[in-house]
């Protein structure tokens, strides 16, 4: 490679809120360079799991080469890296934008400047990029590019002035889009002669390869045969083959400085492959690692039990293989009284969980109960000693306990001006704290700080309910806060259902024991003998409802005569009863505990 090489690759990635067409915009860089023939073009070409398609997100970053003949002649390589825009996924994002040098905000022409645009600039921002603004959705009837790009300005503080219009969809202005990487995006600056330095940016598993590498070489090259070593867990391995993504891998020679690629190397599991690390040449390697990523730290943490007890081994095996392709999610073995052997597992946040699951139940064809999710709470004890608490099932004897403290979040939530009232009620009534409230455009912009259990439980559905789906949300965990927190207890028949204990706010527990036990009312079919539901704060019940018991007509064959001996026949029923209640079982059914975890408060 001759020096003149690294001038011509531009290594960028497409930043932008939800539905701004990040994905669409992706298909049509790939079609004008000619990357894919036109009969192998399909919608959202990168979004390659079925569940990406059908909701229409980008979970997993992904990348493809492209090659682009610019008007000035020169041919250049162009990196994409296709990010997710959810903020449950930053941490792909950021990862991502390790990676590169510049991005496109990609702006809905219509809709404005959101939430999530806000963060994934930032981010991008903070990984020193040169960004350009791309305004979307320009033949929309409802699009009104000048309004947008004066929001770009104030919101973000970008000069929008020579934003570049397109309609992704249609294809209009797409070579003025690759013009303006060429030309606006800067060259990726190393060193070919220096020793080996490689980001490692992302790793999966490959059924036939092993385990697959990306990786962003920054000095020096990558090529087949070579020994390489891993900085950061100090494992030794042998390159076996190099290539890049033209979507479809394609086998290179070597990968030199600036170049985006993949490598294999018989790496047995992706444990081994810590995305961030650096990789360098086993016996010229560089001096010092690269700062790597921050580990994705799980946010929300839920019980996943299978509904037969005979699949839990399938989703041992099954977690295991998830675990390999997504270094975020954590899980631990956990049994539960009322749901027999599972696990507890950490999520970076709802709709993580829900892919998670939607995952498990897809491609491994297993039957998931999910229990109420909750956060890590910490709890200090009177000795002084602080413990972390991620099922409220094991938490400690109120006795000991000094003060037990919850996550809190910033919460940057936009909406139009309509809807603020609801929205401003809707985080009060989660103990809200309102930090700033301004407009932006005709736009409220309103930030919070709130409880992150109030979050997790429905804030997000509610939102999207009250604001007709016009309001957008993104946040950003603060640190914790002791709160007057208390443990709900669910009583069935006096014995406590472990499954469905939870942490509440005091003010809050008896609003949500209340709803609870009425729900479990019409959920537990009628036993022989009466069956109490009771909510429980320590040793006071907040709130009780009861099953009504199935009975036999025992008077039937008494017509006439004195009512005593009516009376002894109810009598000796009752006294049948209450001894049957001593020693009955309630059999409390799958989808009761489903549903009763699906409450909305």
């Amino acid at each position: 490679m001759t020096s003149h090489a690294i001038q011509n690759i531009r290594n960028f990635s497409i930043v932008a809120h939800i539905d701004h067409g990040k994905s669409t915009l992706a298909d049509r860089l790939i079609q004008a360079t000619g990357t894919l023939a036109e009969r192998e073009m399909v919608e959202q070409v990168l979004d390659s799991m079925d569940i990406e398609r059908e909701r229409g997100i980008t979970i997993k970053a992904n990348t493809v080469r492209l090659e682009y003949k610019a008007q000035d002649g020169r041919a250049y390589i162009l990196n994409l890296m296709d990010t997710p825009g959810h903020v449950d996924f930053a941490y792909e994002v950021s990862r991502s934008l390790a990676a590169c040098e510049g991005s496109l905000l990609v702006v809905d022409a219509s809709q404005g400047v959101e939430a999530q645009t806000l963060a994934n600039v930032y981010h991008a921002l903070d990984a020193g990029h040169e960004i350009v603004p791309v305004l979307n959705k320009i033949d929309l009837p409802a699009a009104e590019p000048e309004r947008i790009k004066q929001q770009i300005e104030d919101v973000i503080g970008l000069d929008a002035s020579d934003a570049v219009l397109i309609s992704a969809k249609t294809g209009l202005n797409i070579d003025q889009v690759l013009e303006a990487i060429v030309l606006r995006l800067p060259p990726p600056k190393g060193e070919e002669k220096a020793p080996l330095k490689a980001l490692l940016v992302d790793s999966w598993y490959d059924a036939y390869l092993g385990v697959v590498v990306l990786v962003r070489v920054i000095d020096g090259t990558l090529r087949k045969g070579q020994r390489i070593k891993m900085m950061g867990t100090d494992a030794h391995y042998e390159i076996d083959r190099v290539g890049v993504f033209r979507p479809k891998m394609a086998d290179v020679a070597a990968l030199g400085p600036g170049e985006v690629g993949f490598i294999t190397a018989q790496i047995k599991q992706v444990a081994d492959t810590r995305v961030g690390d650096t990789i360098t040449d086993e016996r010229h390697g560089c001096a010092e690692a690269l700062p790597g990523f921050k580990p994705a730290q799980p946010v929300v943490f839920c019980g996943l039990f299978p509904v037969d007890a005979a699949d839990f081994d399938d989703l041992r095996a099954a977690m295991g293989k998830l675990r390999l392709n997504d270094a975020s999610f954590s899980y631990e073995m956990e049994s539960s009284a009322a749901l027999g052997f599972g696990f507890r597992c950490g999520f970076l946040g709802l709709l993580h969980l829900e892919i998670i699951q939607e995952r498990l139940e897809r491609e491994f064809n297993l039957d998931l109960i999910a229990t109420a999710p909750s956060v890590i709470y910490r709890i200090v004890q009177r000795g002084g000693e602080v413990l972390e608490l991620h099922n409220p099932a094991d938490m400690p004897d109120p006795t000991k306990i000094e003060t037990i403290e919850e996550p809190w979040i910033r919460a940057t939530i936009l909406t139009p001006d309509d809807y603020l009232g609801a929205v401003l009620k809707l985080c009060q009534e989660r103990r809200g704290v309102q930090v700033d409230l301004n407009y932006v455009g005709k736009r409220a912009m309103a930030i919070y700080d709130l409880p992150l259990n109030e979050v997790v439980f429905d804030f997000y559905d509610r939102l999207k309910s009250i604001s007709k789906g016009y309001a957008s949300f993104d946040y950003q965990i603060t640190d914790y806060r002791a709160g007057d927190l208390v443990k709900m207890s669910i009583l069935v028949n006096s014995e406590p259902v472990d499954a469905l204990s939870m942490l509440v706010h005091r003010d809050r527990a008896e609003q949500r024991g209340r709803a609870m036990v009425e729900k479990l009312k019409e959920l537990i079919p009628p036993h022989m003998f009466q069956i109490p539901i009771q909510a429980a704060i320590g040793g006071k019940i907040i709130a009780r409802e009861t099953v009504r018991a199935l009975r036999k007509d025992v008077t039937a064959k008494c017509y006439g005569g004195d009512v005593t001996r009516k009376r002894k026949l109810l009598e000796k029923q009752k006294a049948g009863k209450k001894k049957m209640r001593q020693f009955g079982k309630v059999e409390i059914p799958q989808e009761a505990f489903i549903a009763a975890l699906k409450m909305d408060s």
